[in-house]
């Protein structure tokens, strides 16, 4: 009886420990989603449907996750169609009122359709329909490498989500006027609310990003439910969106055109709405 109740005594505290890996709260309230050992708390899903597939592609190293690791050629199914490795680790539950956080950086291997979206990957946030691509707005991981420009924290909203948005009235000479080549200004900056609507939202021009140096970017997504979401990155205000639909979901983390890094992933949750004023000094 003595050595039952040890054993058990044993087992809970292995399970506290695991759950407090999890859940481990930091001094400013931020809670750690991924605990670098293993997929508690999310799920994997590839548009072939492969899970041992997407166990390699989203591997665990380092207390990082590595998309596209050294089990991978230099180039994979490159420019092929296929895409079968476009994909997602999703988290379990659903958020509403948040700041997520997270580091990612750039390796050099190309996958898939890297021709046509260059070092690219991204998070989805309100997620509804875990498809892949997913139902939800994104924040868009991009490093344009031929024209050396940062496209980390551009809006992607798809057929049926929306986000209003407001812009420059200029093209800028950014990008492509297929993407509508406006890029993000807060409205009491001058901002014009976009007309008409395209699913590609422009983040302001920037040089406070990491590309191809392995050096880390840090990002901060501030979202809160239907009112509006701040993309930052590298602490800069980069885009922002109001009116948004969905309101909520679950995120999803990608694997797309590129080898990536993502490392300390972490959450701050709000009962309510919090004035985006506090987030904009």
């Amino acid at each position: 009886m003595k050595r039952t109740l040890q054993l058990i005594s044993l087992l809970l505290l292995s399970f506290s420990s695991q759950a407090l890996s999890l859940n481990k709260i930091d001094a400013d309230g931020f809670t750690t989603l991924f605990n670098g050992k293993n997929w508690d708390g999310w799920y994997l899903k590839l548009r072939s449907g492969d899970t041992k597939m997407a166990e390699k592609v989203f591997a665990i190293e380092n207390n990082e996750i590595h998309v596209f690791n050294d089990d991978f050629p230099d180039e994979y199914n490159l420019n092929t169609g296929d895409n079968d490795t476009h994909g997602l680790f999703y988290t379990n539950k659903t958020y509403t009122f948040y700041i997520l956080k997270f580091e990612y950086k750039w390796g050099s291997r190309k996958a898939n359709n890297f021709k046509q979206w260059q070092y690219d990957a991204g998070v989805y946030y309100h997620v509804t329909k875990d498809d892949v691509f997913p139902f939800g707005l994104e924040y868009q991981l991009r490093y344009n490498h031929i024209k050396d420009r940062n496209h980390s924290g551009d809006f992607i909203v798809p057929r049926g989500a929306k986000a209003t948005w407001y812009s420059t009235t200029d093209l800028n000479a950014y990008e492509s006027k297929k993407d509508n080549g406006r890029t993000y200004l807060h409205p009491k900056d001058g901002g014009k609310l976009e007309q008409p609507e395209f699913w590609h939202k422009l983040t302001k021009p920037t040089k406070n990003f990491h590309g191809l140096d392995n050096q880390w970017n840090q990002v901060e997504i501030i979202v809160m439910g239907s009112e509006y979401a701040i993309h930052k990155l590298n602490g800069e205000v980069v885009n922002m969106a109001y009116d948004l639909f969905p309101s909520s979901g679950i995120i999803g983390f990608q694997s797309e055109t590129s080898e990536v890094f993502y490392r300390n992933i972490k959450i701050k949750e709000f009962e309510r709405s919090v004035s985006e004023e506090q987030f904009l000094k």
